[in-house]
């Protein structure tokens, strides 16, 4: 492996390790030792169910093409998944909030093992059935563990702001140390022990049993709206109606869909991007250098809340456009540096310096989740907080769905284009969430549904 990959990963290493040893007492926030307990909890059940997650990214792919599918029919699989969270995620979040977020976080750990079994046949329409499970899992993992978390800390009665240093702790961990070592491990199973394709999915089945034990054992259930009405619609039509009356949940919704929009897009390209020519890049060593990039952004986001100013609102404005100059790289590349026409061989110069905007974009997603949860925390009523987070979902996933289609249709370039644009906007529309941010909301949860109520006869 060429030296300049083990320099990057070095280099990344050694910001990380010196940012994590050099806080002081500014950069750390003082909690107690009952806070500390349940946010040690938290982190271990994330991290068992970001293993989980983690393990079965790099092979899904893989194990498709091993069971005789082609691009096509492998492009539908993942497109069932993505459709799948946009149709399903919004109920089962709704779900979420009024039978209990702890038990849809055991109902994530149950329906990702069944999707993993799934992958034991080579039948397609097993796989399929597969990918739509995997799609409702992937909805519960990005809502009812951060909505549980959010209701707990405050039902406990902890400080508002020791929630931003379990959100960072959470990234720091989940995203970045054990996406690491998921992929190591993985690659252990798969090429050293020769266990074949299915085995992470195997091992993340065990992953996802143990974190499933640590709930049953050590969680405590809370819900979102306390009343007897368990009616979805409702649910939803509260859900749109406080995204439609406060300004502040609507640009969030919009900043977060334009983000991960652009990080998925980002997932399929940056294997094309590094090797236009075929050239021969190592794949693990490449994702396990991004989470490393991911794990110095949230190192420094953690930094960054510890602090009174400046404020999430504020710096996130800069976030974007890094993240927004960091994906130009290619286009820029491609007109300042003259394309090799060489078939195969070693990452090209062009790709080393694509390489490292890749790793600073990287870098702005490990400061982007924990901040996003941060703003979410603070702008989404208690009450519906899964089935708004999930509403936010669904223009990401149509997005993704799209881009999934027509991948072969654009050059890379216009794709690159089009998402350095889209967190571009998501830099204005942060400018105006910071301008609106002092305000108060609205109106509170139970006057928007009362509300709701009464003007529910009028329409019939």
């Amino acid at each position: 492996m060429e030296l300049f990959y083990f320099l990057v990963f070095g280099a990344l290493g050694a910001v990380v390790a010196a940012l994590e040893l050099s806080k002081n007492s500014k950069d750390r926030i003082i909690t107690s030792p009952a806070f500390n307990s349940f946010k040690n909890n938290y982190l271990l059940v994330y991290s068992l169910m970001m293993a989980g997650d983690w393990l079965q990214g790099p092979y899904v792919y893989y194990l498709y093409s091993t069971y005789g599918f082609g691009k096509g029919e492998i492009g539908q699989l993942f497109i069932a998944g993505f459709g799948s969270s946009m149709l399903f995620g919004t109920i089962v979040g709704s779900l979420a909030d009024k039978q209990g977020r702890r038990r849809a976080c055991v109902t994530y750990c149950i329906t990702y093992i069944l999707s993993c079994i799934t992958k034991h046949s080579p039948q397609y329409k097993v796989l399929m059935v597969g990918r739509v499970l995997g799609g409702i899992a992937t909805s519960l993992l990005f809502s009812a563990f951060e909505s549980w978390l959010v209701a707990e800390h405050n039902k406990r009665g902890f400080e508002q702001q020791w929630l931003s240093l379990t959100f960072s702790k959470a990234i720091f961990l989940g995203n970045g140390l054990v996406a690491i070592l998921a992929g190591l491990f993985g690659n252990l199973l798969v090429d050293s022990l020769s266990l074949g394709p299915v085995a992470p999915f195997d091992a993340a089945a065990c992953f996802l049993a143990i974190g499933m034990a640590v709930i049953l054992s050590s969680w405590t259930e809370n819900f979102g709206d306390p009343s007897e009405n368990k009616d979805l619609l409702t649910q939803f039509r509260g859900a749109a109606v406080a995204i439609a009356s406060d300004e502040k949940i609507a640009l969030l919704g919009a900043i977060q869909s334009l983000f991960e929009g652009s990080m998925y897009t980002f997932v399929f390209l940056w294997t094309p991007a590094l090797s236009p020519n075929d050239e021969e890049i190592p794949h693990g060593f490449i994702f396990a250098t991004f989470m490393l990039a991911s794990m110095l952004g949230s190192s420094l986001a953690s930094r960054l809340m510890a602090r009174s100013s400046p404020r999430v609102e504020s710096y996130m404005q800069i976030v974007f456009v890094i993240s927004s100059v960091s994906l130009l790289l290619p286009i820029v590349t491609n007109f300042l540096v003259a394309p090799s026409k060489v078939k195969g061989g070693s990452i090209s110069f062009a790709g080393s310096l694509q390489l490292l905007g890749f790793c600073t974009f990287e870098a702005c997603v490990g400061i982007f989740w924990p901040s996003i949860m941060k703003m979410r925390s603070q702008y989404i009523p208690e009450e519906a907080r899964s089935t708004i987070m999930n509403f936010f979902r669904i223009p990401l996933n149509i997005f993704v769905c799209v881009v999934l289609y027509n991948v072969d249709a654009f050059p890379i370039t216009v794709m690159f284009g089009m998402c350095s644009i889209f967190l571009l906007v998501a830099s204005i529309l942060q400018r105006r969430l910071m301008a609106i941010s002092d305000k108060p909301k609205i109106e509170n949860w139970s006057a928007m549904k009362d509300r709701d109520a009464e003007a529910e006869p009028l329409n019939e």
